[in-house]
């Protein structure tokens, strides 16, 4: 197979299931793959920055690593923006970014730039892949980055003659960290100590503070201000209780 088939190959075996994609010429070989990898959902957005914004909120909701496919390093500087977003939030995220052929690099096309400087500040684990043969190991370890709690950007810079070489093999996908908890499971965590008799504030705090539950630093901030149990606090409503756990039952479903 070819670099870009085993780059494929290894996300999916690694648990990564949609790609959002905006590609261009450069990623051509890595679109021909996503043909034919029919495990992989591939998403076109007609601008890179609905591309990652949806990559980001997709990761949210499943609390695992979405991939973007972006074109070379306009087109991720075109997705900036919401991968701002993605790693304030700390946000499982995979970049894929296409690269001209190495040989090619020399010619100073017109979109050449330093793809690596572009996604520096906003990835928490960046690497240019320089053999075909490598491929699918950087594509492992990039799921390993993304996964590793709280979550985080990782960003993959794949040069064309990488991607359509043959030799590719897909990777053994190394112990992958434990996923961030989903928002659905702190609820159904919170409804649970609500029937033990906790307070709402308590349960809320201590249900969305669990170090596995996936939510923003400033969320955080926010729940640790929350009186504890014990505290002049009231006590939950009806209401409240029969939100709670509907909204248990739907995140079980």
């Amino acid at each position: 197979m070819n670099g870009a088939e085993s780059l494929i190959r290894t996300l999916v075996a690694g648990g990564v299931e949609v790609c959002f994609t905006n590609p261009g010429t450069s990623e051509m070989h890595i679109v021909a793959a996503l043909d034919r990898v029919t495990k992989m959902r591939c998403v076109l957005g007609l601008f890179e920055g609905v591309v990652t914004g949806a990559a980001d909120g997709y990761a949210r909701m499943a609390a695992k690593p979405a991939c973007a496919l972006l074109h070379l390093g306009p087109g991720l500087a075109n997705g900036v923006a919401n991968l701002h977003n993605a790693s304030r939030a700390q946000v499982p995220l995979i970049n894929i970014v296409g690269q001209h052929a190495i040989y090619h690099l020399r010619h100073d096309a017109p979109l050449t730039s330093d793809i690596e400087a572009i996604a520096r500040p906003y990835s928490k684990w960046l690497r240019t892949s320089s053999a075909t043969s490598a491929l699918g190991r950087d594509a492992a370890d990039a799921i390993v980055a993304a996964r590793t709690a709280p979550g985080q950007i990782a960003t993959l810079i794949v040069p064309a003659d990488v991607a359509w070489s043959d030799g590719g093999a897909i990777a053994a996908i190394p112990s992958v960290p434990r996923a961030p908890v989903p928002l659905a499971q702190a609820v159904d965590r919170a409804a649970s100590m609500l029937r033990s008799g906790s307070t709402a504030m308590h349960f809320m705090a201590k249900a969305c503070n669990s170090p596995d539950v996936s939510q923003p630093p400033r969320m955080r901030v926010y729940l640790h201000r929350i009186p504890s149990r014990g505290s002049n606090v009231a006590p939950v409503s009806p209401r409240c209780s029969a939100f709670l756990t509907s909204s248990a039952k739907r995140s079980s479903s």
